[in-house]
């Protein structure tokens, strides 16, 4: 009787695996079986990704989908040595594809990382509405403040992402909430001279119900000081 030799596993390196992860190429993936690919999902690098990491921060749909599609929730919500999560990353880039996957699986909103900021605190400062939208749907704490006491919103208004604040505020975020240093979102609005963030004070009306006059004062006076500088400069 002919006994068929037995097939052989491919061995595939681990840094050819993170070079995949990071390059986008699910075909090495897809040739893995069950179990070899559930494996690798314990694999750190230097910095302490996994290949998820690598995968979301280098946004790659499809090799995200197949490593999460293998993947239970202590691997979605792994971090790196930084405390960054994978969620964490995909808000930063703003991939809307990628945070839909992620939240799928389980991803945890409001895990924070070691400056203490959460995947919220990443799409208010680069201003994705769509990314902020989705993560306060799944239960994003909008006044989480980080290690230096910023909330969200303290990151919109710094940045001049108007739209953001709008939102932010609009689901309860709290205006006169300050960070270490005492100051509110709209005073750090003023000192970065967000001129957007700061006309929301003037235009909308929720927004300014929920300015102190010591706010306006500082606004009113910026504004003049702004007008005054231009002509002069003129």
């Amino acid at each position: 009787m002919e006994i068929n030799p037995p097939t052989k596993s491919v061995e595939i390196k681990e840094k050819d695996l993170f070079k995949a992860a990071e390059k986008g190429d699910s075909s090495i993936f897809k040739s893995l079986s069950q179990d070899h690919l559930t494996k690798s999902l314990k694999l750190r690098n230097e910095d302490a990704r996994s290949l998820l990491h690598v995968a979301v921060s280098s946004a790659h749909p499809e090799v995200v989908k197949l490593l999460s599609a293998a993947a239970d929730e202590s691997v979605v919500n792994g971090i790196d040595e930084e405390g960054w999560a994978p969620i964490h990353s995909a808000a930063s880039i703003g991939n809307l594809e990628l945070m839909e996957i992620l939240l799928s699986k389980g991803a945890n909103v409001n895990v924070k990382n070691d400056g203490g900021r959460t995947a919220l605190h990443y799409a208010a400062s680069k201003g994705w509405l769509k990314i902020a939208e989705l993560l306060i749907s799944h239960g994003a704490k909008i006044n989480s403040k980080d290690k230096v006491g910023c909330t969200p919103l303290h990151r919109a208004a710094s940045t001049g992402k108007s739209a953001l604040c709008e939102l932010l505020i609009e689901e309860g975020a709290e205006v006169d909430a300050t960070d270490r240093a005492g100051q509110t979102p709209l005073m750090s609005a003023v000192i970065c001279q967000n001129k957007e963030v700061l006309s929301l004070s003037f235009e909308k009306p929720r927004f300014k119900a929920h300015a102190g006059e010591r706010h306006l004062f500082i606004i009113s006076f910026t504004f003049e000081i702004t007008k005054i500088s231009s002509m002069l400069l003129w």
